[in-house]
């Protein structure tokens, strides 16, 4: 989904979009709720109601991998971006590893 496609899923299931805006954190800024509101609803289908929490903590697995540059198992994160992909972010940060950062200035 696009986020023109966000806003018209949203437009037209007026309830399911009440429930998921209840998902939101008070910290999440703007720009990070929308992304992870994305990967909620692209991903609800593929979950039971009593398996709502596992979608939450996937969605913020990504979410914290994407913007705060969280490390998680390998594992895992293959299964949270292939389960995001096609969400674009847009301006999303990149991290480096100390190791990375380390390698660069030998490396000079």
């Amino acid at each position: 989904m696009s986020v023109p496609d966000v806003e018209d899923f949203i437009q037209q299931n007026r309830v399911l979009a009440n429930q998921v805006e209840t998902y939101r954190g008070y910290w999440e800024s703007e720009k990070h709720w929308e992304a992870r509101r994305e990967f909620i609803l692209r991903n609800m289908d593929d979950f039971k109601e009593e398996q709502l929490d596992h979608l939450l903590s996937l969605s913020m697995v990504w979410a914290n991998n994407v913007f705060m540059g969280c490390r998680y198992s390998t594992e895992l994160l293959d299964k949270v971006k292939e389960m995001a992909e096609g969400i674009v972010v847009k301006d999303a940060p990149v991290f480096k590893t100390r190791d990375e950062i380390i390698k660069n200035q030998q490396g000079r």
